[in-house]
């Protein structure tokens, strides 16, 4: 299993396919963005959302959407706030801000944002 620093460094990407985000890491997610709806329960009971851990990848279900290609548009991202399962959650130096672009062929760009980059705290 690849590190989330190298995700990031070595550019790989996730994939996508209807309401699901597929990413290639394990981490403690604190937030989730995706248009206007900020996600923070990641209980059972959550409604907007389900997070999988596979061996070797992470899913994320969107509940509200059919297909995240039809609602986050190019231009947009799904934003994340996560903490990487080996650091601490209660260090902020840990917690990063990554952004997921939609692309084409179920393609899914991960990318760790500039920390002046508009993000919902």
């Amino acid at each position: 299993m690849k590190s989330l620093d190298e995700i990031i460094q070595n550019k790989t990407t996730g994939l996508y396919f209807g309401n699901r985000l597929i990413l290639p890491f394990h981490a403690h997610f604190l937030k989730v963005v995706i248009e206007d709806k900020i996600i923070s329960d990641f209980s059972m009971s959550s409604k907007g959302i389900n997070i999988v851990e596979e061996d070797e990848f992470t899913s994320l279900y969107f509940l509200d959407y059919d297909q995240l290609v039809n609602s986050v548009s190019k231009y947009e991202a799904i934003k994340l706030l996560v903490v990487s399962k080996s650091k601490s959650i209660f260090d902020a130096a840990n917690h990063k801000k990554i952004a997921v672009y939609l692309e084409k062929k179920h393609s899914a760009r991960i990318e760790q944002t500039d920390e002046d980059i508009l993000f919902i705290e």
